[in-house]
């Protein structure tokens, strides 16, 4: 097919998609654990997982199921806690090959991207895909890990064809194949449309794209609205225009935690929130911003949330003023009964800050600040187990080097001995208090 075939200019998107992320980067950096089913996540009664492998999906288990359900699933799966620094890392290797690839890049979160490459304007579907398969390659040589490519028109068939493609694969949807593809989907498929427009839809017998293409406009603009529904309607015969740029700054930098048991005590929450204050204020020193909002989120027993804010009039990085700031919010927060879950979000981002201490506050309005990008969750896994060690855990030994922790207790602790270079490793069970063994950067794992 000739480029004339396809028009001049005419658009190509690519959604490039990392395959069972977490779950495949620990498989990475323990070879022991390739090809076996693994859950990552925490442990509590209340955990959920954050990554499963393709391996533990065939049981049914799945990303943000509660883990107690995923273990009922796959119970012989491996659950490990999330090591986000190692994710991070491994991030910005694929982000950096994907900028090579295209100038034109839009991140979406720390797994998938989109890029629009200008090379691929009005290139036949053969040449894209071509570029998909060396898009993954270079991936896979900067990480070692699988990854999958969409292509399209736009960004929803682009992400549509990513899904389709998966694992480890790519998809490529030609103009004349979009109908085809699109029109067997459910209609929940496409962005936009929620439980509540879904609902809508099936009663009138609309349940899939290609059905939701078909109707009359002006009867999607009575179910749905002038604006969302014209959205829809394009969406659904094809038609994309959105375009590909890199997201903003982020307005806010925040994390939380849901417990295993309800907070009923001060001490333990002021504790939970200085655990949350210093899990966000490494975000904002890593983003070299400063923050003039603190906002500390409280949800009760009963599910009731709560927030309470406050504005100082200059910004800053001092984590022991922004500490204090949280925890005093918290106490206005807390509700009678047990706390399930907090938050601390920092607000009001400055650039190049100075370190400023949290002075002159200024009550702010009593509303949470809109989130830009999800909390960074904090995974409780409660008490060590086998004293300061727990399964997951990186460790280096004197003697026989990387490693981690299979399982702890009874004053002994088994050690799987292995990187992403050794290939499966020996596992050695060694007294608690061994000297030689110590604490390791998870990064190290990728050695």
């Amino acid at each position: 097919m000739s480029r004339e075939n396809v028009g001049v200019g005419a658009r190509w998107v690519l959604h490039l998609d990392m395959d069972a992320f977490f779950a495949a980067s620990e498989q990475l950096t323990r070879p022991t654990l390739r090809e076996r089913p693994v859950l990552v996540g925490g442990l509590g009664p209340r955990a959920v997982v954050a990554g499963a492998s393709y391996q533990a999906r065939v049981f049914g288990a799945r990303s943000a199921m509660p883990m107690g359900q995923a273990r009922r699933l796959c119970p012989h799966a491996v659950v490990l806690p999330a090591r986000f620094a190692l994710y991070q890392a491994l991030s910005a290797r694929v982000m950096a090959v994907l900028a090579d690839a295209s100038p034109i890049l839009e991140p979406v979160s720390i797994d998938e991207a989109f890029l629009e490459p200008p090379a691929l304007a009005g290139a036949p579907a053969a040449e894209v895909e071509r570029f998909a398969a060396r898009l993954r390659a270079d991936v896979r040589t900067a990480t070692g890990l699988p990854a999958s490519v969409g292509a399209g028109s736009g960004k929803q068939l682009a992400k549509i064809a990513s899904e389709l493609a998966k694992p480890d694969g790519s998809r490529v949807v030609a103009r004349a194949q979009e109908q085809e593809v699109l029109g067997p989907l459910p209609v929940r498929a496409l962005w936009g449309v929620g439980p509540v427009a879904e609902a809508g839809l099936h009663k009138l017998g609309v349940r899939t794209i290609g059905e939701l293409a078909a109707m009359d406009l002006r009867e999607v603009h009575g179910l749905l609205g002038a604006a969302i529904g014209t959205e829809l309607h394009r969406l659904a015969r094809g038609i994309d225009e959105r375009p590909v740029a890199p997201r903003g700054a982020a307005k806010q930098v925040s994390a939380e935690t849901t417990f295993d048991t309800d907070l009923t005590a001060m001490t333990a929450v002021h504790e939970a929130v200085a655990r949350m204050a210093e899990a966000a204020h490494r975000r904002l020193v890593a983003s070299g911003r400063a923050a003039r909002t603190v906002t500390v989120k409280v949800r009760s027993a009963d599910f009731t949330t709560s927030s309470r804010s406050e504005t100082a009039a200059s910004a800053s990085t001092d984590l022991g003023a922004l500490t204090s700031v949280a925890q005093r919010l918290a106490r206005a927060a807390v509700p009678d009964g047990g706390v399930r879950l907090i938050g601390v979000s920092l607000a009001g981002l400055t650039e190049d800050p100075p370190p400023a201490l949290f002075e002159a506050l200024t009550p702010a309005p009593d509303v949470p600040v809109a989130v830009e990008e999800p909390p960074v969750p904090v995974i409780e896994t409660g008490a060590d187990v086998g004293g300061p060690w727990r399964p997951g855990d990186d460790v280096t030994h004197a003697e026989f080097g990387h490693g981690w922790v299979q399982g702890a207790g009874h004053g002994r602790v088994t050690v799987r001995f292995e990187t992403r270079s050794t290939g499966p490793g020996r596992a050695r069970t060694l007294t608690a208090g061994d000297k030689s063994l110590t604490r390791a950067d998870p990064l190290s794992s990728l050695n």
